[in-house]
Parts: C-alpha cells; structure tokens; sequence
C-alpha cells in the first residue's frame, strides 16, 4: 500500500481538528482562516492558564470548487497555548457590536522557543501574541451552513 499526502479534499466532508507546531504549519493554519469572521466579544484570554481563543465563523477554503458547491462557513475554535501576553492595535475593545475579520496570521521566532504570533485583520487592525512556545489549535465546533453572502470572498491583487 502507497503512502500519500494528506490533501485539502480529504477533509471536505468531515470537521476540521487540526494544530500548528512552528511557522510552516501556522500558513496552513492561515490559510483555513483567512476571511473568518466573529465578533469581538468572541475574544477569549484566560491569563492563568496561558490560552487565547476566538470562536470565529470561518469560510471552509478546503472545500473543491465547482459551480455545484455552495459556499460554505463553520464555527471553529481558533486557540494559542502557552500565550504570555497580549496586545491588540486598531481595534476599539470597547464596541461590544464590532466584527472583525482575519485576513491572516503569521509568526516571528525571537530565540529557541518564544516568539510573536499576530492576526492581521481587516481594517488595520491586529492581535499579537507573545508565547513561550508556538502551539495552536483550530476546531471545527459545529456543522457546516451555507455561507449568509451566498458568495466566495474575493481579494484584489
């Protein structure tokens, strides 16, 4: 029996469970929440046990395109262990009613094991997280529904 990569259409039908271990594993990760959206009450840092979450409705990128298949969002938890700190920029905490949107996320090692993770989201804004270690989670938590627009999102070049 032939080994294979895992590819994005293995996990069309069924939730996403899936975590980042360094840089090259945190673009897949990006790549899944790119246009995800959630209000900023979805937010979650529990300091004592180092966990940053988000509850975020992502757009499912993994599934094929083809003009029979209707775009698709899910309810994931997005969460970073071993968060140290966290700083936000463009973004007015006190507006319960905003929404935010993730255009992508990135990290930047600054020795062995604790580095900087940010969010770039829409509108200038950002999330960085300092961290001990780079561990992140991303989870499907519900099922799949026909995304509210009825459209992909599209991105100029």
């Amino acid at each position: 029996m032939s080994q294979q990569d895992a590819s994005f259409a293995d996990g069309a039908e069924k939730p996403l469970n899936i975590a980042a271990w360094d840089a090259e594993d945190l673009q897949i990760l990006s790549a899944l929440v790119q246009d995800a959206v959630f209000p900023i009450t979805e937010l979650k840092w529990l300091r004592k046990s180092r966990r940053f979450a988000i509850l975020l409705n992502r757009f499912r990128w993994e599934l094929p395109k083809s003009a029979a298949t209707r775009p698709e969002r899910v309810q994931s938890v997005l969460a970073f262990e071993n968060v140290l700190s966290v700083a936000s920029l463009g973004i007015d905490r006190s507006d319960q009613d905003v929404i935010l949107s993730v255009l992508s996320m990135a990290y930047e090692s600054r020795d062995e094991t604790r580095g900087t993770l940010t969010l770039v989201l829409a509108g200038d804004g950002a999330i960085q997280l300092q961290v001990e270690a780079l561990e992140c989670r991303l989870k499907d938590v519900t099922r799949p529904y026909e995304a509210p627009s009825g459209s992909t999102p599209e991105h100029a070049d």
